[in-house]
């Protein structure tokens, strides 16, 4: 038999968790699909699944070898969506997963662009704070901030850097006044994410490389980016966001910058995809796409260098 099939046959059959949905699904018979996994077993000389009456599961062997036919099944596809992509344009669904803040205020722009120049295309976006595993999760590209972590054998390619800007409403400063320090930043009242590592001070980075962290008085702690800046907006205190999330709001004049001389720290925005030799027609498309956009990675795109 065809062993490329068989390892088609045997991952659908671990995927369906069953030889008969498996066969349903490849619109195959059942004893076909066993054919397949028993001379996969009788190649290898080791067995790949347990089955019993009510469940199967796999083997340790039977776990590294699906690891491992995953990964080449995948590479077959991806050669195959090559070899074709000079007489088609990228297809199918592609899956995209963003950090929230960056996604909220960003992506849809960017994707409107994508969309127009490939509209056969599907967009399925995913927008969250927590750590994924694009494979496992089965995403094809994803935009993190690099306080994320994501799998170092992946591709990453910095877009650009967004400098962590601490600013406030024109009608806080008229009240309270502008820090003239860092130290003073202490003295003001704050808005501030609600994590622990960071809910009383104000991790800043020095010249040197050194880290310094400021007392901070919080009026309001939230695990939402975006409330902090409206409170900002309202003027109920100062807050640190980064500058992507802020472009809008200081080039109206809605909100103020403050001690735009001191560097406080700055974040990467990275695109990352696995780290495969052969990409399939959209995501090569997307990727290319995405570093016209940001033609400068080592630069803020967001915010004018102080004068």
């Amino acid at each position: 038999m065809d062993r490329l099939q068989s390892m088609r046959v045997f991952a659908k059959v671990v995927e369906q968790g069953s030889f008969a949905r498996a066969a349903q699904m490849l619109d195959i018979s059942n004893a076909v699909v066993t054919r397949h996994v028993a001379d996969l077993e009788e190649h290898l000389g080791t067995r790949l699944l347990n089955r019993t009456t009510r469940r199967l599961s796999l083997t340790e062997t039977g776990h590294a070898y699906l690891e491992r036919v995953l990964q080449i099944l995948q590479e077959v596809e991806d050669a195959e969506a090559i070899a074709s992509a000079h007489s088609k344009k990228p297809t199918g669904t592609l899956r995209i997963y963003s950090q929230i803040g960056f996604g909220q205020l960003h992506l849809a722009r960017l994707l409107r662009e994508y969309a127009k120049l490939y509209p056969d295309v599907v967009l399925d976006v995913t927008l969250s704070d927590r750590n994924v595993d694009l494979v496992e999760d089965g995403f094809d590209v994803g935009i993190f901030i690099d306080f994320q972590k994501f799998d170092a054998s992946m591709i990453a390619r910095q877009l650009g850097i967004t400098e962590v800007v601490l600013c406030a409403s024109p009608e806080y400063v008229k009240q309270h006044g502008v820090p003239a320090e860092l130290e003073d930043i202490s003295r003001h009242i704050c808005l501030n994410f609600s994590l622990e590592q960071v809910r009383h001070h104000w991790p800043v980075k020095q010249a040197d490389g050194t880290t310094t962290q400021i007392p901070i008085n919080c009026k309001v702690v939230s695990n939402n980016g975006d409330l902090l800046r409206q409170c900002a907006l309202e003027g109920m205190g100062v807050v640190l966001r980064p500058s992507f999330a802020l472009r809008d709001d200081l080039a109206a004049g809605r909100l103020v910058r403050l001690l735009p001389d001191q560097h406080l720290q700055s974040l990467s925005v990275v695109m990352v995809y696995p780290s495969r030799r052969l990409l399939s027609a959209k995501v090569r498309s997307f990727v290319d796409f995405m570093s016209q956009q940001f033609p400068r990675p080592e630069s803020d795109p967001w915010l004018e260098p102080a004068a």
